[in-house]
């Protein structure tokens, strides 16, 4: 028998009916939580993900502003807006797409966005929030995954738990994810020699490292949960994750949960940036 599947878009969808009422409720009060996203520049992939969290917000009771501009924006004109925004009452969350045109500082748009607006948790004041345990937005596909690693039912404390990939948007706001849930954590990366020795002994994978089949059948141990951020394409030009999803499903046994890919850990981030979104707004921010 094989693992359990953890299906992200069911999950998403629960979450996001939830959101739904929740946006409806404050609406009530007068104050329709509300999201402003900026685009600057032409890249084909920015405006499809731009345009899908355009559309969660309608499908879902959140107030969106789109601003799209030319890549030849300078630097102080996007910063200004931004400080705009920052200002106005009506938006909760502040998101500029990434990535940036090359003469655009991307370290210095994001410090630009107020902390109480910053619905992609990716500011040094929120990390720094999320490292001393301070209340705050999370970043978004981290704080997905932990979901999908609680909808299993499989208690994180005292758990081993592995993260495989250090990256600021990712692996290292995951693994202090788990760390508060109580986890025990070893983080790992292309510099980790015999990566397969750690994950053979994790109750816990996250695989996040933007390579296909880095995790294989013989680096998992029966019973484990594997979350699979990678978004990867294989020979056929088929979307795939950074597990080698057959075989470690067949490997985990009856007892073990995984993420497919598409449809596992992709529909919780954006599900996610409407929860900070929300939340910004429930605290008055």
């Amino acid at each position: 028998m094989t693992a359990q599947l953890i299906d992200g878009t069911a999950l998403s969808q629960r979450l996001r009916a939830d959101i739904g009422r929740r946006a409806a409720a404050l609406a009530a009060t007068g104050r329709r939580p509300g999201l402003a996203v900026i685009l600057v520049g032409d890249d084909p992939a920015s405006a499809v993900y731009v345009r899908n969290k355009v559309r969660a917000c309608a499908e879902h009771g959140l107030h969106s502003v789109l601003e799209r501009y030319p890549a030849t924006l300078s630097q102080d004109e996007l910063l200004a807006r931004i400080a705009s925004l920052n200002a106005d009452p009506a938006i909760h969350g502040v998101l500029v797409q990434m990535p940036l045109p090359v003469h655009i500082d991307p370290h210095a748009v994001i410090a630009a966005i107020d902390v109480r607006k910053d619905v992609d948790g990716f500011s040094v004041d929120a990390a720094g929030e999320l490292l001393t345990g301070l209340p705050g937005l999370r970043p978004c596909t981290p704080w997905g995954c932990m979901k999908l690693i609680e909808s299993t039912g499989v208690p994180l404390r005292g758990r081993h738990a592995v993260v495989i990939g250090r990256s600021n948007t990712v692996g290292k706001p995951m693994a202090l994810l788990l760390l508060q849930a109580d986890a025990t954590i070893t983080v790992c990366h292309s510099r980790t020699p015999d990566l397969g020795e750690h994950t053979r002994r994790a109750d816990i994978v996250v695989a996040a490292v933007g390579r296909r089949h880095t995790v294989t059948a013989d680096m998992v141990k029966p019973g484990a949960v594997i979350i699979d951020v990678g978004m990867n394409r294989d020979e056929q030009g088929r979307l795939c994750g950074d597990v080698d999803f057959g075989p470690v499903r067949e490997a985990l046994g009856p007892a073990g949960f995984i993420t497919p890919v598409p449809g596992g850990v992709g529909p919780m981030t954006i599900t996610m940036l409407l929860a900070n979104t929300l939340q910004a707004a429930e605290a008055g921010r």
